[in-house]
C-alpha cells in the first residue's frame, strides 16, 4: 500500500485541479446546478485557495513520502511535475483573467514548462531515463505555489506579486539550467 501512496497523491493533485476551478468560480452560497456562475466571491477564492494549498501540500508529501519510503518511480519522477505544471498553469491563467497577473509572465511560465516537459520526454525516448527536478525547478515549483495562494487570499503587503516575480525570474533561470545540462538530447537527435 504505503508504495503506491506517492502516486496516488500526485494523481489526487490532478483530481483537485477541477475542483480548485470550480469553487473559484461559484459564487458564495451557490448551489451547483449544472453551470458555473462568473460572480465571484470572496470567500469563495479563499476556499479555492485552500483546495490549492492542499493540492500543493501533496507535491512536498508525495516526494517525501516516496523519498523516505525509497518507492521513487519513474511515473512519479515524470507525472508529479506534470501536475504541478497543470496546477499552477490553471491557477495562472484564472489570475490572467482576472488583470491580477500580466499576460506576457504567465505566457513566459507556460512557455517554459511546455518546453522542460518536452525535453523530458525527449530524454525519456533517447535514454529511457526521467529526469529528476533540480533545485532551481523545485524553487520556482514552490514560488509558484505560494505567490498563487497569497494572490487569491488578498495579496497581503504584496507577498504575492513579490514571489510571482520571483517566480518568474526562476521559471527562466530553472529553463535555462535544464536545458544546459541536457543540450546533449539535441545533439543525438535523429
Amino acid at each position: 500500500m504505503k508504495e503506491k501512496l506517492p502516486n496516488q497523491l500526485t494523481m489526487a493533485r490532478i483530481f483537485m485541479i477541477p475542483i480548485f476551478v470550480i469553487l473559484f468560480y461559484l459564487p458564495e452560497g451557490a448551489h451547483f446546478n449544472g453551470f458555473v456562475s462568473q460572480d465571484h466571491s470572496s470567500v469563495m477564492w479563499v476556499i479555492a485557495a485552500i483546495v490549492f494549498a492542499v493540492a500543493s501540500f501533496t507535491d512536498w508529501l508525495d516526494g517525501y513520502l516516496a523519498r523516505k519510503w525509497h518507492v521513487v518511480s519513474n511515473f512519479g519522477k515524470f507525472a508529479d511535475p506534470l501536475a504541478d505544471k497543470m496546477l499552477n498553469m490553471v491557477a495562472f491563467v484564472v489570475l490572467v483573467g482576472l488583470h491580477v497577473v500580466p499576460m506576457w509572465a504567465v505566457t513566459i511560465i507556460i512557455c517554459r514548462e511546455l518546453a522542460v516537459t518536452g525535453l523530458r520526454l525527449l530524454l525519456v525516448e533517447q535514454g529511457g531515463v526521467v529526469m529528476a527536478a533540480a533545485m532551481p525547478g523545485k524553487i520556482k515549483t514552490a514560488t509558484q505555489m505560494l505567490s498563487v495562494i497569497f494572490l487569491f487570499i488578498g495579496n497581503p503587503l504584496y507577498i504575492g506579486t513579490i514571489l510571482f516575480y520571483v517566480c518568474v525570474f526562476f521559471t527562466i533561470y530553472s529553463g535555462y539550467d535544464y536545458f544546459a545540462k541536457n543540450m546533449q538530447v539535441f545533439r543525438n537527435a535523429d
